[in-house]
Order: structure tokens, then C-alpha cells, then sequence
């Protein structure tokens, strides 16, 4: 706040900065106006003061930001209209939670990137390669508030756990298509997601892993339109075949994608049940590490953190599309092996 090139003691005309007096912890400007300087580990320490502006850093980072931030608002109490700013890096602490939810408040947000003149080239490509689509990347050089909702199925844990920077050679793959009812530019995405299976052995056991290999999701097109885009992504993957969900469109969807490619193999499935309970054993499947994202797939796990609550405000098509496609691979019920009486 203080040094550094945007730090109070460098910005403005030299004859115009302030004072430092360190063992004060006081600034002192030419035209009078004087600065103090306080800390969040010590929130008592601003019982007594009195101010007409605060400027608060890094909020999510104080030691009792909630108590600090009080007796700090309650000694903004000078001039006809006492301003507080703060600067930080959103976390999902309560503390925060609890001011942005402050009557008054305005809200400003700024990304890493929009600060790229000011900073060196191979900072913002280290940072990208290292972080990117990740929820620390988004949370640190997005400057996005990302918090866990009460009653989703999916933590973001759970979806920062189940990345891999591998791509397994799977044995089978396959895309898993949720249909919008309309079309336009304003009608539901066509959730397509692609996945593969890959057997593993988990305690001598030989298990199969799901990995979600790409989200191939398309909003606005019209059936020929979603349907031409899964079956390119069919024959970029080499799938074995393509599962699509039939409650919307009923055989009009697996007539769509016949008429454009019949050589790619089509299974329909019907839901039968509510999205949330469809999701349940899925979430379950993460937990137990047998589903893996070759990829940061920001939009799709937005959704997935979403589910079984009611803040999402859109169908969830590309977590319908996953959900279709995990549970092609891992949850279909498997024949049972004829037995022969002789």
C-alpha cells in the first residue's frame, strides 16, 4: 500500500507525497491531510480513532476480519460522507459473504490480465499455464468469488481433486448428448460431453475409471446443427458410439443424427427419474476417485458445484450430458452370466 511503484509514497507529484514517519505508523501530506496506518491482527487497536475515509487491503487475508472490519467502520464517522474502500483477492470466508450482502455497496472486479501492460509477459504465461481454469486461477487472476453452495452434490474439492494433466488411452469412449427442447438464440444448450473408460486395479480389484476427455457443449443451434457438432466430435474421437436422451425429443433425436451419419451407432436412454437423483450416484463415484477431467472444464463444473440447489437458474446441460455419460460407463447394470444346469 505504502512502496512499491502504485504505492501511496510514489504516485502523484513528488511534491505532493506524503511523509512517512515509520515509528508513528503516520503520513503526512503537504496539504495537511494525515494518514495512519493500522493492522488486522490487532483489531482493538482502532477503538478510539476517528477517520473520514479508510482504505482496507487484502480483507480475506486478516487475521479477524470480521471484528477489525466493525471497529474500522465504527470510527468512520468524520466529514458529511465517510467512504470506505477495500481491495482483496476473493476467498470464501464468512466475513466476506457477509459484505457483499451490505446495503450501499458497489462492486468492482479486475483480473490479472487487465493489468498485463503493467507486468511482465512471462509472468501472466507462468501464471496461465500453472493456474489457468483452475479454481485458485480463477479465484487469484480472475478476481472470481467462488464458494461452495449449501446442498450440492459436488464440493470444489471433489472437482479440483478428480483433474489430471494425463490423457489415458481409453478403452472405450463415448458422447453423451443432452438435447434442448427449442432452438434460437435463446433456447437451452445442447449439453455433449465426451468420456472414456479405462479398467485400473484398486486393491487387487480390477475397476473402471470414467475420464471426461472434452465438453463439446453448443448453445443456439438448431437440431441439424447440435447434431452435426456430436458427430464430429464422434469421429475426432474415434467413439464407439453416441448416447443421447430422449425425454425431450423422443425419436426425433435419434432420427436427427441418423439421417446425418448413419454409420455412428445411437442408444437413447430415457430419464426416469429427477436430475438430482440421476447426479447422486455420480457425485458418489467422484468421492471414491473413479471419475477423472483430462481438462479444466470451468463452465461444466460450474454447473456440477450447482447441483442439487437452487442457485444455478439454468438447465444444467452440460452436467445432464456428463451425468448421461458416467452413467453409461460406470453405473449401467451389467447382465448377469447365464448359468447351464446339467
Amino acid at each position: 500500500m505504502l512502496d512499491g511503484e502504485s504505492g501511496l509514497l510514489n504516485i502523484g507529484y513528488p511534491s505532493e507525497r506524503p511523509v512517512f514517519s515509520p515509528s508513528r505508523r503516520r503520513l503526512d501530506w503537504p496539504n495537511g491531510a494525515v494518514g495512519h496506518i493500522f493492522t488486522a491482527e490487532d483489531p482493538d487497536g482502532l477503538r478510539g480513532p476517528q477517520f473520514d475515509a479508510a482504505w482496507a487491503d487484502e480483507f480475506c487475508a486478516w487475521a479477524y476480519p470480521q471484528a477489525t472490519l466493525s471497529n474500522l467502520r465504527l470510527a468512520l464517522r468524520l466529514g458529511g460522507f465517510p467512504q470506505l474502500v477495500m481491495t482483496t483477492t476473493p476467498r470464501p470466508i464468512p466475513a466476506l459473504k457477509i459484505l457483499l450482502n451490505t446495503t450501499g455497496l458497489l462492486v468492482s472486479r479486475g483480473s490479472t490480465a487487465d493489468n498485463a501492460d503493467n507486468l511482465a509477459p512471462t509472468f501472466l504465461s507462468a501464471m496461465e499455464e500453472a493456474y489457468g481454469g483452475t479454481r485458485l486461477g480463477r479465484q487469484e487472476l480472475g478476481g472470481e468469488y467462488i464458494e461452495d453452495l449449501d446442498g450440492a452434490l459436488w464440493t470444489r474439492t471433489m472437482l479440483e481433486n478428480a483433474y489430471t494433466a494425463e490423457r489415458p488411452d481409453c478403452s472405450k469412449i463415448i458422447i453423451a448428448i443432452d438435447p434442448p427442447v427449442t432452438s434460437g438464440e435463446n433456447s437451452d444448450a445442447c449439453g455433449i460431453i465426451v468420456a472414456g473408460t479405462e479398467a485400473r486395479s484398486i486393491l487387487g480389484r480390477q475397476r473402471d475409471k470414467a475420464y471426461i476427455l472434452h465438453d463439446g457443449t453448443v448453445q443456439g443451434r438448431s437440431p441439424e446443427g447440435w447434431a452435426e457438432a456430436a458427430l464430429k466430435l464422434a469421429k475426432i474421437w474415434q467413439a464407439d458410439y453416441i448416447v443421447a436422451e430422449t425425454n425431450q425429443g423422443g425419436e426425433l433425436v435419434s432420427s436427427v443424427l441418423n439421417m446425418i451419419d448413419p454409420s455412428v451407432p445411437v442408444r437413447s436412454v430415457y430419464a426416469s427419474r429427477s436430475k438430482t437423483l440421476r447426479a447422486e450416484p455420480v457425485a458418489l463415484l467422484y468421492e471414491q476417485d473413479r471419475i477423472a477431467h483430462c481438462g479444466h472444464f470451468t463452465e461444466l463444473e460450474d454447473e456440477l458445484a450447482a447441483m442439487g440447489t437452487q442457485v444455478l437458474g439454468h438447465s444444467p446441460d452440460r452436467a445432464d450430458a456428463l451425468i448421461w455419460a458416467v452413467s453409461e460407463l460406470l453405473l449401467k447394470s451389467r447382465p448377469a452370466p447365464r448359468i447351464r444346469h446339467l
